[in-house]
């Protein structure tokens, strides 16, 4: 049977209802960083999904406790999450799936066997980019991504 994870970063202090309608679904969520606003990981913690964040460049004295890399395994993949892509460094090597967020702008590539996955902004749009998160949906090591434009 599929797990569904539910993929978002830079929410920089909105969590808008259709993503909290989205991540009610989740059996896991990712956030790769920029809450901008502790209120944001604490409405996400009341969701019935797995939590895995990270910190992100914008989230201040509030998330010193929050790793800025964060390595894990969903079924038969493993995972990164970090906020910016240039902090994957060498842990990227031993990933199946890199998720990171910072640019505000959707992006899905495989290189190498390796999934880079941007969910977007879901927070405000920035750089021309409009809100958007992912939904990833998993059974082994087989996947499927889904990206939710709001």
């Amino acid at each position: 049977m599929a797990v569904k994870v539910g993929i978002l970063s830079d929410t920089h202090g909105i969590l808008r209802s259709e993503v909290i309608s989205v991540l009610k679904t989740c059996d896991y969520i990712l956030h790769a960083g920029d809450f901008a606003d502790e209120s944001i990981l604490d409405k996400l913690r009341m969701l019935r999904g797995k939590l895995y964040v990270v910190r992100g460049n914008n989230d201040f004295y509030w998330a010193d406790k929050l790793q800025y890399r964060l390595r894990f395994r969903i079924e038969e993949l493993e995972f990164l999450l970090v906020h910016d892509q240039y902090d994957a460094g060498r842990a990227a090597a031993e990933a199946d799936v890199i998720v990171y967020g910072h640019t505000h702008r959707y992006s899905e590539a495989v290189s190498d066997g390796q999934l880079w996955l941007n969910p977007g902004s879901c927070g405000f749009p920035r750089f021309g980019g409009g809100v958007s998160m992912a939904v990833m949906d998993i059974s082994g090591r087989d996947y499927r991504v889904t990206k939710i434009e709001l």
